[in-house]
């Protein structure tokens, strides 16, 4: 790139914010030196950590020794763009703030970055106090946002499950959950991804009568390496980049819930340390020698065959006992199709609120389709097609794609006649998804509404069986 193109004034004086940025990180991805060498020197007399990179599998390398809290990336970069770096970070559940320079801006470039979820746009060349300005507005939204989700939690607690059915299943799930909840038993959810695992959990909490608030991790989206510091904290130095004491999820969770989604995912190293956690209910910080009591119910999730994985060697026989105390199943939505129309009915309501549309009125034409519908990515899928079609102003029979409504419509007798499996008919389903959004695997899991993990999982299964 013509280094006039990005002539930058770097005698611009920074003045003193009022923000303190010493305890934020910011990772710095761009492929020119010059623009690194400006944005290092800048901030790294404001911040409290700041690192550079030149392309994205620098940044990622970066990434997997510390946590960010912003992000300031080149749109392009050699191999990999930052628009789809930045739209896999979100996806894999990191939350960092993100800045996009860039010297080549278009209509279409701006919406790709703020689709990729990018907090703000910046041209080349800029100056020192357009990128301050910037930050300043990003932490700033960011604190708020933090700040929503605490009193989000709180107003939680005041409403009931949310936990929507009558069906003769799922008034069995209520009953289990309304009966353990006052009790500091740990208990393991299972069913496929999709069915409100999670939902469970966080009506387990609020029927618990816990003081303390309900935090929620995946287990899947943290690295091996950050894994003991995410669950326990570490203090200052206790390895490179630890530049503060930290409080880890397990202090946050103290009097309240942690709930650990996709337990299958936990390397078998961090399942030892949970274990002892359960036993002897104390945490001890990375890099410190002393042991501090936590008094944290836990609540385990899996979409896996946990026991299976116990006979393979690959989950922990103890701790799985441990977890199983009380099992609660949350069945799949083609287990419980009589709920079918009173889910649409809260999805067209609340979806048309949010997004400021008409609620749609649903004819037994519709429910006719998603009835006929096998619902691979159960309720998630449910509410992302109600949701699309709002957006798209269409029925639900024409959300789903043709093949997949045509193929469950005309399968269903057969499988009623126990003759075709449903693990075909999801693959069909899951293959041609994917044959839309030619081979990509994040847009594929977006719509079918499964996480891309359990996705990659699937199909290498299926490749693997071929």
């Amino acid at each position: 790139m013509s280094s006039a193109a990005h002539k930058i004034d770097e005698t611009v004086e920074v003045k003193t914010t009022s923000n303190n940025f010493k305890r934020h990180s910011v990772l710095i991805v761009d492929d020119e030196p010059g623009i690194r060498s400006f944005l290092q020197k800048g901030l790294e007399k404001q911040f409290g950590l700041v690192e550079v990179a030149e392309d994205v599998e620098t940044a990622e390398a970066i990434r997997q020794r510390c946590n960010f809290d912003l992000i300031i990336s080149d749109i392009r970069l050699p191999g990999m763009s930052g628009v789809d770096w930045v739209t896999d970070l979100r996806h894999q559940g990191c939350t960092a703030s993100v800045i996009f320079i860039t010297a080549h801006a278009s209509l279409e470039t701006a919406i790709a970055a703020l689709r990729a979820g990018a907090s703000d746009f910046i041209m080349k060349p800029f100056r020192m106090d357009q990128m301050m300005a910037s930050i300043e507005g990003c932490l700033a939204h960011q604190q708020i946002q933090r700040e929503n989700v605490v009193l989000k939690r709180q107003v939680d607690q005041i409403y009931d499950s949310g936990m929507i059915g009558n069906c003769d299943t799922m008034q069995s799930v209520c009953d289990v959950i309304k009966s353990i909840a006052p009790m500091p038993t740990t208990v393991l959810i299972e069913g496929e991804s999709g069915t409100g695992k999670e939902l469970a959990a966080r009506a387990l909490h609020r029927w618990s009568g816990r003081k303390g608030t309900f935090v929620p991790v995946n287990c899947g989206a943290i690295s091996e390496e950050l894994m003991e510091s995410e669950f326990f904290g570490h203090t200052k130095g206790a390895f490179t980049g630890a530049q503060n004491t930290r409080e880890g999820l397990f202090t946050y969770a103290n009097n309240g819930t942690l709930f650990l989604d996709e337990i299958g995912e936990m390397p078998m190293s961090m399942q030892v340390h949970l274990l002892r956690v359960l036993e002897e209910r104390v945490i001890r910080p990375v890099g410190s020698n002393r042991e501090i009591p936590i008094d944290v119910r836990i609540i385990a999730a899996t979409n896996r065959d946990l026991a299976k994985q116990v006979e393979k060697k690959e989950f922990r026989e103890d701790l799985y006992y441990r977890l199983n105390v009380v099992n609660v199943r949350m069945p799949p939505l083609r287990e419980r199709m009589d709920d079918l129309p009173a889910l649409v009915q809260h999805f067209a309501t609340k979806l048309s609120s949010d997004l400021g549309l008409p609620e749609p009125s649903i004819t037994g034409d519709d429910l006719f389709h998603l009835r006929a519908y096998e619902w691979p990515g159960n309720i998630r899928e449910l509410k992302n097609v109600i949701e699309r079609c709002l957006l798209l102003k269409q029925t639900p029979g024409q959300c789903l794609t043709g093949n997949a409504v045509q193929q469950s419509a005309s399968t269903a007798s057969v499988v009623d006649a126990n003759t075709y499996q449903l693990d075909e008919i999801e693959k069909s389903h899951i293959l041609k998804v994917l044959e839309m959004e030619n081979g990509n695997k994040s847009a594929a899991a977006r719509l079918l509404g499964i996480s891309r993990k359990t996705l990659e999982r699937k199909v290498k299964a299926w490749n693997a069986g071929e």
